[in-house]
């Protein structure tokens, strides 16, 4: 289903209303949709520091529980649009993780993304909570990881130094994002552990 059509009268709304308990309400015509608001989970971070290896590691590990998805998978031409912190692209991303959740399910999104880009977008209605995890790295191993990486993903020297910078501001401010970002140091660690910690962050945290 898409959370943003009404089912009654066909219209489509530019924002959510959500009443309790598990209604869409239709913006046009009133017509109540039942939806189930589950909680959204977002594993994030610099590149490099292990998203993509995690999402090999926790599909088998989640199955039945949570639908694990990268995000990258819809980094196609037009919704790689920058504009606005790139909302075409998270808004679109939001709507597909709620459509997920009507199967009873929350997913697990992996992908360098950070509370400002998320939670003033009106999709953001359609969750009960979104829960932030970031993967860390110490600076001189995250340079290392991005220099051996292959030479399609286009990493040089700016765009490190980049991603460096925004890795900084991350561990420095995400105590204070609203809300906050758990940070995950994944420097010394082997990938079975991060995701054992992973796992076990999500199973602290109400899957509904």
């Amino acid at each position: 289903m898409h959370p943003l059509i009404c089912a009654a009268c066909g219209e489509r709304a530019d924002a959510v209303r959500v009443a309790e308990p598990g209604l869409l309400v239709c913006s046009r015509c009133g017509h109540g949709e039942p939806f189930a608001r589950l909680p959204l989970f977002c594993l994030t971070g610099p590149s490099g520091t292990g998203k993509s290896t995690m999402a090999r590691l926790l599909v088998p590990r989640l199955a039945g529980r949570v639908v694990l998805l990268e995000q990258d998978l819809l980094w196609q031409p037009g919704l790689d649009d920058p504009t606005d912190e790139h909302r075409l692209f998270r808004s679109t991303w939001l709507r597909l993780a709620a459509a997920i959740g009507q199967s009873g399910r929350p997913v697990l999104l992996c992908g360098t993304v950070v509370p400002p880009e998320l939670e003033v977008l009106p999709e953001r209605a359609l969750f009960t909570r979104i829960h932030y995890l970031a993967l860390t790295c110490e600076a001189g191993a995250l340079a290392a990881r991005l220099w051996a990486r292959p030479a399609w993903r286009r990493w040089d020297e700016p765009r490190i130094a980049e991603m460096l910078d925004h890795a900084a501001w991350l561990t420095a401010t995400a105590s204070r994002l609203e809300p906050p970002v758990e940070l995950l140091d994944t420097t010394d660690l082997p990938p079975a552990e991060v995701a054992e910690r992973v796992e076990t962050w999500l199973g602290c945290l109400s899957l509904r």
